[in-house]
């Protein structure tokens, strides 16, 4: 509503305004209006000038219409998953997640970090085809995937205002995105995959040297000072991601460590080298986690499937170890010349 009430005031001053001094400040109110508490609708725009990195975020600045309060609602799922739909939700009954995560425990920066997977402009790159399921799937789908997987759960009602919320979220994160929501820092950072396997002794290094002083030694993270979230989580155990999380590939796990950790990394001022990122990947990964049922159903085209994923069944004869740890060159090598399939992941 406020939104409203400012682009009737600017109205108002317009009619007031000599023509030749109202065509003057067109620009400026048009900026304003572009710009003005983030919740404008974008009349089909495709925004492919904003700085989506430079918007403001935060939801604190929201009225509370009915429309904003779904949105915090969301963002508050989005922040204290576990106190909403976990193991710390005082409703038994409303609990699907079986850890303690969050989801800004991987989507950093309350899903706004590039190269950390974030969030803005999902809304518009779904409906999306996944190989894992080997159809398109809707937003919705999405985060149930990441519920069975990465918090090792079960997937929300659809009709859930837990799922509503996340979705109102997500939407608002995504306003001034382009039409198809590309965005420069999209998915995770591309690494120099090294061409040879996981060293296990090299990454237990890299993790004492840089990782236990968030994760701690036995990589059972940090407990928020409220005790039902994480300032920093498990990397493996009881409460980390299963093992059918994404994560759980080395490949991936490099790619998002590379542009954010240790803590400070950023995709232009990294800490870590490709190759130390992709040993504490693999050396993380070897850990003792969570175990997802019914893997063997994931990518009914085995041809879709990830090099670097550590489980059965492939389209190809290579090992379980060398896709758990590589060297995954010779895998990506077969899948382009058997299949003519060009793999990066």
């Amino acid at each position: 509503m406020k939104d409203i009430r400012f682009i009737k005031d600017i109205r108002r001053l317009f009619r007031h305004l000599s023509m030749p001094f109202a065509l003057l400040l067109l620009p400026t109110c048009a900026l304003l209006c572009t710009c003005f508490n983030g919740s404008l609708e974008q009349n089909g725009n495709d925004n492919s000038n904003i700085d989506v990195y430079a918007v403001n975020y935060d939801v604190s600045q929201l009225d509370d219409s009915d429309d904003n309060i779904i949105i915090k609602q969301g963002y508050e799922v989005f922040h204290n998953t576990s106190k909403y739909i976990g193991p710390a939700s005082a409703e038994k009954n409303n609990c699907y997640t079986g850890n303690n995560l969050s989801c800004t425990n991987c989507h950093l920066g309350s899903g706004t970090k590039p190269y950390s997977a974030p969030l803005i402009g999902v809304i518009q790159r779904f409906p999306q085809f996944r190989g894992r399921e080997n159809k398109m799937g809707t937003i919705e789908e999405r985060i149930n995937g990441c519920m069975e997987r990465s918090m090792n759960g079960n997937m929300l009602p659809p009709d859930s205002k837990e799922l509503k919320g996340m979705v109102a979220y997500l939407n608002w994160l995504s306003r001034f995105a382009p039409k198809d929501g590309k965005i420069k820092g999209q998915g995770f950072v591309k690494i120099e995959i090294p061409n040879r396997a996981v060293n296990l002794e090299k990454g237990a290094g890299v993790f004492k040297a840089h990782c236990i002083v968030c994760h701690g030694k036995n990589g059972q993270g940090k407990k928020s000072v409220a005790g039902t979230t994480y300032e920093y989580p498990p990397l493996w155990g009881n409460d980390s991601y299963n093992n059918g999380a994404g994560m759980t590939r080395v490949i991936t796990a490099a790619q998002f460590i590379k542009a954010n950790m240790p803590f400070g990394a950023t995709f232009d001022n990294p800490i870590l080298t490709d190759e130390e990122a992709y040993d504490v990947a693999g050396y993380i990964n070897q850990q003792r986690r969570p175990l997802k049922e019914n893997r063997e159903a994931d990518f009914p085209d085995l041809q879709k499937k990830p090099v670097s994923t550590p489980y059965p069944p492939y389209a190809d004869t290579f090992s379980l170890v060398q896709h758990r740890l590589g060297p995954f060159q010779p895998i990506m090598e077969h899948y382009k010349k058997e299949y003519n399939i060009v793999k990066s992941k």
